[in-house]
């Protein structure tokens, strides 16, 4: 992840928690995992933050674990979700994850935190870790022009979705969307893409 990001949401991990859980629920999210993902199927939600998707997932049918590259956040995590599997990994390597493991993966409003270099990488590794008919879903929040960093100094990457679509040409495209999240307000493109058996 890009340093500074990571820097800020190490630093103010509790600040950041408290926002997203003071979000209205994801409700369009859960819609697209409930039509998409494999019930039942070992899930996997790279860049979980503070854990909320984690824990819907593990209540609604679909037995996740999350991973994060900040410390902070995951000790948010932990906290508000004692019983959740919750490790540290980052992007693009996703250390200690072995290819093929999980039936569903979910990477929610992450990738427009990376590096441009470290974008296709990203999003190839996390394909790599879908089983044979598993399903990938990934989105991020859409940035146009030039890229931007918030108030907090995290960046948002300005790409366009053909990168994205690029290290999926294996895949079956089963939804590519650009919609506002009912969640954040903000702009997003969402893929999901089926690995073909």
């Amino acid at each position: 992840m890009d340093p500074a990001t990571l820097a800020a949401y190490d630093k103010e991990a509790a600040a950041f928690a408290q926002d997203w859980h003071d979000q209205p629920a994801p409700v369009d999210l859960h819609e697209i995992v409930s039509r998409f993902f494999i019930k039942g199927g070992a899930t996997a939600d790279i860049g979980c933050g503070s854990g909320r998707e984690v824990a819907w997932l593990n209540a609604n049918g679909f037995p996740a674990e999350g991973f994060d590259a900040s410390e902070g956040l995951l000790a948010e995590a932990r906290t508000r979700y004692p019983a959740l599997r919750l490790m540290r990994a980052e992007l693009p390597e996703l250390s200690g994850i072995a290819a093929d493991s999980f039936d569903n993966v979910l990477c929610e409003t992450v990738i427009m935190h990376l590096d441009h270099a470290l974008i296709a990488p990203s999003v190839r590794r996390m394909f790599e870790l879908v089983k044979p008919g598993g399903v990938l879903y990934l989105s991020w929040r859409v940035t146009t022009g030039d890229d931007l960093r918030d108030a907090h100094g995290r960046l948002y990457a300005a790409f366009d979705a053909a990168q994205v679509r690029a290290e999926l040409g294996a895949a079956q495209l089963l939804l590519d969307e650009e919609p506002v999240s009912v969640s954040s307000g903000k702009r997003i493109h969402r893929l999901v893409a089926s690995k073909r058996r």
